[in-house]
């Protein structure tokens, strides 16, 4: 099994993709420590700021001091050089908010996986026949949770992780995992500003814990 099969099983099985940024590179290191303290094993970081590029250099250079068996994630990647930058800097996953050819090339000739945004049945097809076998259903406050179980049995080989739209509640998570996601991105619901500001890592840690157990329930169910 290579390694991109390796890390969508683990996707899967987990069934959390955090998510976040932030301009300060010591909190940025600390969130990343409190998620994997919580037993996160995959995490997104999100190029969405100026210091996107630095910051997740940094906490690879932290990762592979202290954290050895956590995979990062490179979110908001929508042109190929972006792709190709942080293939160099260490990202192990390649997250997009849409379908992009030139990101699609290089996630291929790096042999990175991808995971492309898409919203209609159009665009998920588009992506299955690039070889996609892992859709981010985006946005999912717009999708809604009827949504996958309608789309599913169009495309039985693909799985499906929602992203926006999602609660870090008990009720909110099983009705998308009982709609049939294979799992959920959570940014600012569960890293929240007042924990940030706070510098709650304990509280983040505990927090995403339980979304955790909340998540096998749901999948054992």
């Amino acid at each position: 099994m290579d390694k991109q099969d390796v890390i969508r099983g683990q996707i899967i099985t987990e069934g959390l993709l955090p998510l976040f940024y932030h301009d300060d590179a010591t909190v940025c290191i600390e969130v990343v420590k409190a998620l994997y303290k919580a037993g996160v094993s995959i995490i997104e970081f999100t190029n969405r700021g100026v210091h996107a590029y630095e910051n997740f250099k940094l906490i690879i250079a932290e990762r592979d001091k202290s954290m050895p068996a956590l995979k990062m994630a490179i979110g908001t990647i929508k042109r190929a050089e972006d792709a190709a930058r942080y293939i160099d800097a260490g990202a192990d996953v390649l997250i997009s908010p849409t379908f992009d050819a030139g990101v699609c090339d290089v996630a291929y000739m790096n042999k990175v996986l991808w995971i492309p945004g898409c919203m209609t049945p159009t665009e998920i097809q588009v992506a299955e026949n690039a070889g996609c076998t892992l859709i981010k259903l985006f946005p999912g406050n717009v999708l809604g949770t009827s949504y996958v179980p309608a789309i599913k049995p169009l495309f039985r080989g693909l799985e499906f992780v929602v992203t926006g739209g999602v609660e870090a509640n008990e009720v909110n998570l099983q009705q998308w995992f009982q709609s049939g996601v294979a799992g959920v991105g959570l940014g600012s619901k569960l890293i929240t500003n007042k924990l940030l500001n706070d510098k709650d890592y304990e509280g983040l840690t505990v927090t995403t814990q339980k979304v955790l157990a909340i998540i096998r329930a749901c999948k054992k169910g």
